[in-house]
């Protein structure tokens, strides 16, 4: 990335990762410390979570990553649920 500051690369990589079709995610949190950028949240499959590396390195190829993003569990319940 360039010389910009840490707030407007949260912002262009968060745009990044809300406007391309392949991701579309507005709820992955974007944290940034000099060259490194840190993704967490969750997302539906693991597909979106590799996307969400392959946009970044696309808009940002001079960062290194750390994608803590994790797949939403949407499997049904193993058992009933009992409300008392």
């Amino acid at each position: 990335m360039t010389d910009e500051s840490p707030q407007y690369r949260v912002a262009h990589i968060r745009r990044a990762l809300a406007e391309d079709p392949r991701t579309a995610e507005m709820g992955v949190r974007v944290n940034v410390r000099g060259d490194h950028v840190h993704l967490s949240g969750e997302v539906a499959t693991e597909q979106r979570r590799t996307e969400l590396e392959q946009v970044l390195a696309e808009v940002a190829p001079d960062v290194s990553v750390n994608n803590d993003v994790r797949v939403a569990d949407t499997r049904e319940p193993a058992r009933r649920e009992e409300l008392r």
